[in-house]
């Protein structure tokens, strides 16, 4: 199985507002850079979507270290919260309905497909792939604005 490292990051400008995800995928000495944005989104979107778009682009199945620095993300693997929400039929322990269900649903199956580790770094700190991830996810969002608004 192949081993794969990849770091992801999502931003907003608004929240919700035009948001972009970035992401870095690195295979021995082969790297490749993905991103794309939404106009109307949160940043936790945008943290998921990054992992889902990474996990997507890979043609096989992999052993992946996915580093990103949402907490929101990682701990929803490494604390277990996704176990408890679909087993309390998506709800939270408030029985409220889980938010980003959808991108939740869709990101499990990608997970099943390969085996990930989840790694949570500091961001905007020393790290430089992050802060990588963070520039094209910011570029993305500053290409859709262009685009909605051109000069």
């Amino acid at each position: 199985m192949k081993e794969v490292t990849i770091y992801t990051d999502g931003a907003c400008s608004g929240n919700p507002g035009p948001g972009g995800w970035g992401a870095i995928l690195i295979y021995g000495d082969k790297r490749k850079e993905i991103s794309g944005a939404e106009a109307r989104t949160t940043n936790q979107r945008m943290e998921i979507t990054a992992a889902i778009a990474a996990l997507k682009a890979l043609k096989e199945p992999c052993r992946v270290r996915l580093y990103s620095d949402s907490a929101y993300l990682v701990n929803a693997f490494r604390q277990g919260w996704l176990d408890r929400w679909q087993k309390n039929g998506w709800q939270t322990a408030k029985k409220e309905p889980v938010e980003n269900q959808d991108l939740w649903r869709e990101l499990l199956q990608l997970t099943a497909r390969h085996r990930v580790e989840w790694l949570k770094v500091k961001g905007h700190s020393d790290n430089a792939e992050n802060n990588r991830c963070d520039e094209l996810a910011r570029a993305a969002i500053a290409r859709l604005l262009k685009q909605e608004f051109p000069s």
